[in-house]
């Protein structure tokens, strides 16, 4: 089945290839082919408390008709760009399976043929929506994708390679029939009316894209399977609410977020110690308690009016701002903005320093790098330290895109620049922390930029009657919260958003 999307058909097509998988789709676009295939464990993961959803995204070489360099000649592990474009495909489709969901999900896109111009990462969005939709899984889709490009005062649907490295905004957008789920974007420093044009030019162009989805659902679509979810024991709950209601309430009086992880831990074993014996399980307690805090936190905000921190719902939390802090380094600076730290280092090197990137649109030179880090410690917590996690990774980018809009050209400044951003303490928002500590560091470098980049996170809490949105928003509010939007910018316009909603 096909349908228009931009200056291309969009054909998606199945029964042919993977058979063997729950849903399995082609996805063409130009001369662009992805395989997205959606399997689903028979029974759910015992001892879990999330949903275990795996997105895997991959990029053959061969694709482009290309060998494979180094010594081994054939893939290894995920690029940095396949990272970000599988977190693409998992953040808009995560909220749309059943709550209570157990059972493992694995989504696999695979690139079997990149025309060198339409990136491949749309179609891997709308072949995931897809392939669940005609699978067997229970999903409540349909989900669509696409991305938009303002070029010469007009938006492109889809634009290619050519047209995004002039364009003055990027933005991807993925919607179901009720709206936006998720917003990527870059900006050069874009109005804030032109990106919402952009969002609606979007949303109106993936219209066709969810019906063809819910057609082939019609014509090829599995019968959905009856799987257990896990649901929370009433009694139990009750229980938990009439014993930890008012000790929660004293906890969420505390200012410091490490004291009231201490107090929820106690209460939490107190509670065990009380119910086990019931005949409750420990794990089972302990979700109760958190639906009980849940509960708590959006009814302070929604009902009375209030945060949990005494902060109005514009409040931003205290701020202070270090530059120079390292002797040695090239720039450094120490960015705080209440519980979350970050530690910004600026490193300049010369142009044998830049970063090779071998993708399926060619090889391209990048001098401009941004890396995350956090460690264990940045929450209180032990864990061991391999290499870079996907969120790390993930935010990362984010940062370096709101940044990309004020660093100098090659000519002006013919440095390469690597800045990192070390979280050091983390309670919200530490992506938008390392924005605004990798702007003073660059400063603080000699780095040339065109102006001073913030960035901040806000969310939204809702529910049948009323709609609150928060400002610089604290961890709980954004665990127990309903959006997490990140938007940086110049006082100019806008650098970058980042937007995943979660009803």
């Amino acid at each position: 089945m096909k349908t228009s999307f931009g200056r291309n058909d969009i054909i998606f097509n199945t029964g042919k290839l993977a058979r063997q998988a729950n849903g399995a789709v082609t996805v063409e676009y130009g001369g662009s082919v992805v395989l997205v295939t959606a399997c689903m464990s028979k029974n759910k993961k015992e001892g879990q408390d999330f949903f275990p959803l795996v997105v895997e995204y991959q990029e053959k070489t061969y694709a482009a008709g290309r060998i494979p360099g180094g010594f081994f000649k054939r893939e290894g592990r995920p690029s940095e760009s396949e990272i970000l474009t599988a977190r693409l495909i998992d953040r808009p489709i995560r909220p749309l399976f059943p709550n209570g969901m157990l059972n493992e999900v694995q989504i696999m896109a695979i690139v079997l043929s990149s025309d060198g111009e339409n990136d491949p990462d749309i179609l891997a969005v709308n072949g995931a929506s897809c392939a669940l939709m005609i699978s067997d899984i229970p999903f409540l889709g349909p989900l669509a994708c696409c991305r938009v490009g303002y070029l010469n005062k007009q938006f492109i649907l889809n634009p290619t390679y050519a047209e995004l490295e002039k364009a003055e905004l990027d933005v991807v957008v993925a919607a179901n029939a009720k709206g936006i789920v998720m917003l990527e974007s870059k900006a050069a420093e874009v109005g804030e009316d032109i990106f919402l044009d952009a969002v609606r030019f979007g949303f109106d162009n993936l219209q066709n894209i969810l019906k063809l989805q819910e057609e082939m659902r019609r014509v090829y679509g599995k019968e959905k399977s009856e799987i257990s979810l896990a649901q929370l024991d009433p009694n139990l709950y009750s229980k938990v609410e009439g014993l930890a209601w008012d000790r929660l309430q004293k906890i969420y009086t505390l200012n410091k977020k490490e004291e009231r992880e201490d107090e929820l831990e106690s209460l939490a074993s107190d509670l065990e110690t009380q119910l086990v014996a019931e005949g409750y399980t420990a794990d089972m307690v302990r979700r109760a308690l958190v639906e009980v805090e849940k509960k708590q936190v959006r009814q302070a905000i929604l009902v009375e009016g209030r945060r949990f921190d005494g902060r109005g719902f514009k409040d931003i939390r205290p701020i202070s701002c270090e530059v120079s802090v390292l002797p040695r380094t090239h720039g450094s600076s120490l960015f705080t903005r209440g519980q979350t730290q970050s530690l910004c280092v600026t490193t300049l090197g010369t142009g044998e320093d830049e970063q090779l990137i071998e993708a399926l649109e060619g090889e391209k030179y990048k001098s401009f790098m941004l890396h995350y880090s956090f460690p264990p410690f940045s929450v209180g917590e032990i864990a061991p330290v391999r290499g870079p996690g996907r969120r790390e990774i993930g935010h990362g980018a984010l940062a370096e895109r709101a940044l990309l809009a004020v660093m100098p050209s090659k000519e002006k400044f013919p440095y390469t620049i690597r800045v990192v951003s070390e979280i050091l303490e983390s309670n919200g928002s530490s992506s938008m922390a390392s924005v605004c500590a990798a702007t003073l560091s660059l400063m603080d470098a000699g780095v040339p930029i065109k102006d001073a980049v913030g960035g901040i996170a806000l969310g939204l809490v809702k529910d049948n009657k009323n709609s609150v949105i928060l400002t610089d928003i604290a961890g709980v509010e954004d665990h127990f919260g309903d959006m997490d939007f990140k938007v940086a910018g110049t006082r100019q316009g806008i650098t970058a958003v980042q937007m995943d909603l979660k009803i």
